[in-house]
């Protein structure tokens, strides 16, 4: 097994390759009574055009295939559900679906390796039929008019097609109530057959384990399963403009609510983490809880509470977020604007930027005290070709200057869109 260490946080990671391909990552934590399994699949709701490994025709399948799927894991031939299962075991399960990777895991304190037993199960073997795909349709399409009539889920869907002319990123994630009708058993067994294949997925499993032995005890509740070679996945080339500024839509809310988005140029893969780092620190500079900006618009009411903020990154797509609710979105707007020019102009302070840095890296090592934000973090992270471990390495390298150059090039204000929610 390889070994990666971190000093700083004094936590060890175990990983290893098996020969079909699975990577599986153990990260102990002696005296932890809870235990946390997460089981991925490289496979999110923007792969829904791709040539399968062996075959030379390009495949493409409905929007909301890869969140359909996860739905329809836990449902078993011998007519159990997996889920119910589980419960029954006491331990807390779910599963859930992203733009690029499916996750099904499970936590607890006892009955740990009878729910292992059960959770390998579901996961390799799908089970399928006319009448259960049928019946999900109506399931998952109740659960898509719920999001249709969700205001903050509308704000934020309509900032990302106000930002990407093709990208699949700015789709809804459960697809259409259209798109989910042409689903077939045969398109989910094909699915299934290419992306849950194990070099295309990846297990962690966070707690009080000796590494050589729970791996045993995963290998051997893995089926006989091939690597099956690399998929090519098919996305269309997107420009670098926006859409449009601004798109605004009414619907039934007390208070108007935003959703600021900036489209930026993915970073290479060695500079992932550092501009991650950066847009975080500047995030916290320019709107957070502690600085002018938010504490001005905090006391003229503009702003009733602090806004939410992140960046979102992968090798096809990067933008920064923020999110919240305003009396008055369109002041918010220009004063946000005319803080990113001025610090643009006049520079960052170093007595901030130092203080905020401080911060950010007390919350990266505040991560590694809980057992399911450790395995989520580095299957999130396995998934977009990162080491965890790197935050905590990179955050010392980050200076002012690379700071302001990271404002000067991603805070594009020609690249800013706002979407606006108010009331009908």
């Amino acid at each position: 097994m390889q070994v990666i260490e971190n000093l700083k946080v004094k936590e060890k990671a175990y990983i290893e390759k098996l020969k079909n391909g699975l990577t599986i990552i153990i990260v102990p934590k002696a005296g932890i009574r809870k235990k946390y399994v997460i089981f991925g699949t490289h496979y999110g709701s923007n792969d829904s055009k791709f040539i399968v490994p062996g075959e030379n025709e390009v495949t493409e399948v409905p929007k909301g295939v890869a969140h359909f799927l996860e739905h329809k894991m836990f449902e078993q031939e011998n007519g159990r559900n997996s889920l119910d299962v589980l419960s029954s075991l006491g331990v807390n399960a779910n599963a859930y679906t992203t733009n690029t990777h499916t996750a099904f895991l499970y936590e607890c304190t006892d009955n740990f390796y009878e729910a292992l037993d059960e959770f390998m199960d579901y996961v390799q073997h799908p089970y399928f039929t006319d009448e259960n795909v049928e019946k999900e349709k109506g399931i998952i399409g109740q659960e898509i008019m719920m999001y249709d009539d969700y205001p903050e889920w509308k704000v934020y869907l309509n900032a990302l097609e106000a930002m990407y002319h093709n990208n699949p990123v700015k789709l809804d994630i459960t697809g259409t109530i259209e798109t989910i009708s042409h689903i077939d058993k045969e398109i989910l067994y094909k699915c299934y057959n290419t992306f849950y294949n194990p070099s295309n997925m990846c297990l962690v499993v966070c707690g009080d384990f000796v590494p050589e032995e729970i791996l045993k005890e995963i290998e051997k509740r893995l089926i006989n399963k091939n690597s099956s070679g690399e998929i090519k996945r098919i996305y269309e080339e997107e420009d670098e403009s926006i859409v449009k500024p601004n798109i605004e839509v009414k619907m039934d809310v007390s208070i108007p609510l935003f959703t600021m988005g900036i489209k930026c140029k993915p970073a290479n893969q060695t500079q992932k983490v550092k501009k991650d780092i950066a847009i975080s620190i500047l995030l916290n500079m320019i709107i957070g809880e502690s600085s002018t900006l938010y504490q001005d618009l905090y006391k003229s009411g503009i702003l009733l509470n602090s806004p939410s903020y992140e960046f979102d990154f992968t090798n096809e797509y990067a933008h920064i977020l923020i999110s919240g609710s305003s009396r008055n979105p369109q002041e918010f707007y220009n004063k946000l604007n005319e803080e990113i020019k001025n610090l643009k102009t006049n520079g960052l302070d170093k007595e901030n930027f130092e203080r905020i840095k401080k911060k950010l890296y007390g919350e990266y090592i505040k991560e590694y005290n809980d057992v399911s934000d450790i395995a989520r973090m580095f299957l999130n992270d396995f998934m977009n070709g990162i080491n965890s471990f790197e935050y905590l390495e990179e955050i010392t390298s980050i200076d002012i200057n690379y700071l302001e150059q990271v404002l000067k090039n991603d805070f594009d204000t020609e690249k800013m869109v706002f979407s606006v929610i108010k009331n009908s």
